[in-house]
């Protein structure tokens, strides 16, 4: 999980990131490429580029932080949260770091252009899935109410009788399906030109999900996860050559890119900056969980939420002006993780809630208990 220079990038292969998606596991790595004739940013072109990296990572960040609170309520098991326990943060560096050495085997022994076909359709397939999920609330509030939304209901069961169990039940509409023509076009446009705005479109929807719908189940248990990956982060990027030799290698939508030459080049740029989406993800379910910490306090106030929010821009910004001065790929989590830790727990130690923080253990009934509450921009304001 890192941010990277600039990488000049010629076709598909040019930004390419990690993220362990294959197990639910978020990491990436990325590193500058040399190049023959390599593209100098302007500072103009850098100051958009890094800024609409940051806006791009915030914006996941807190809008799944707002979903996440009333997910739980929802009736469809895909969008029912995952909650993530102390034993599976701990089991999470180990699982990812087999998976990023197992890529890495791969790569050295099968074909590179296999591996990352068949990557392409799996992604492709998920990416419609998450942009689809992501765009339906928008788009049910948008389509005129004269519109013909008619249900649907796809249930997949096992057994018969006393015995039969329910392994999949997933209500949607009409509304649904539109959104699902619209991702399928996004999708088919991704796999054929491999176009930075389809990858971030992807990307996003991928981050968003991803911090909607992963639970941690208590803030012990979100320090042990941050806390483990900042390790694997810290060992991977500078430890070995591994994470970037599978970055190179690996090609899938699991990075927000932005290219610093596009003011000269146009849509068509293609000397990218990046950021991994479990620089995002990672730190976003923390964040989350602090909303739904401050939802249950019922005080009104979203104290925790934004200042692990604004801890958030403070690391992001860190790792970028680091990345500047040592002109390095730098492990974001290296600066991240203390950042979204240290600043809520400062904040409770001043007003005296900080065993209450960490006692504060989660249920899936509580998160849908607190769906008046969870819009906190409005409370604050």
């Amino acid at each position: 999980m890192s941010t990277a220079e600039p990488i000049p990038a010629a076709g598909p292969e040019g930004a390419a990131g990690l993220l362990d998606a294959l197990n639910g596991t978020d990491s990436n790595g990325t590193e500058a490429l040399n190049a023959t004739a390599r593209f100098v940013a302007t500072p103009q072109g850098t100051a958009l580029a890094y800024g609409s990296l940051v806006l791009m990572a915030l914006f996941p960040i807190f809008f799944g932080a707002l979903r996440s609170v009333t997910c739980s309520k929802a009736k469809n098991s895909a969008d029912m949260p995952e909650t993530i326990t102390s034993r599976d943060a701990a089991r999470f560096p180990i699982i990812a770091s087999c998976t990023l050495f197992g890529l890495y085997l791969f790569f050295k022994v099968f074909s590179q252009e296999y591996i990352n076909l068949l990557l392409s359709m799996y992604f492709f397939v998920l990416g419609v899935l998450a942009l689809s999920h992501t765009m339906s609330p928008v788009v049910a509030r948008m389509v005129p109410a004269s519109f013909p939304n008619k249900q649907y209901q796809l249930l997949f069961t096992q057994g018969s009788g006393e015995s039969k169990e329910e392994i999949v039940n997933y209500e949607f509409d009409s509304k649904n399906l539109v959104c699902l023509v619209v991702s399928s076009v996004v999708g088919v446009w991704y796999v054929l030109k491999k176009h930075w705005i389809a990858n971030n479109l992807f990307g996003l929807a991928f981050a968003l999900n991803g911090v909607e719908l992963l639970h941690l189940n208590n803030v012990s248990t979100g320090c042990i996860l941050l806390g483990g990956l900042f390790v694997y982060d810290v060992f991977w990027v500078f430890g070995t050559n591994v994470m970037v030799t599978v970055a190179k290698s690996f090609e899938a939508p699991i990075k927000l890119v932005f290219p610093q030459d596009l003011l000269e080049r146009g849509l068509g740029a293609s000397n990218f900056a990046m950021l991994g989406l479990g620089d995002i993800v990672i730190p976003g379910i923390f964040i989350a969980l602090l909303l739904r910490f401050d939802v249950s306090l019922k005080k009104n106030s979203r104290t925790y939420f934004y200042s692990s929010f604004l801890a958030y821009i403070f690391g992001l910004g860190l790792t970028i002006f680091v990345m500047h001065t040592f002109k390095h790929a730098q492990p974001a989590l290296l600066y991240l993780v203390p950042a979204c830790v240290g600043f809520p727990v400062v904040v409770a130690l001043v007003k005296g809630e900080l065993t209450e923080m960490f006692r504060y253990e989660e249920t899936p009934e509580e998160g849908a208990d607190k769906e008046e509450s969870s819009e906190p921009e409005k409370k604050d304001q």
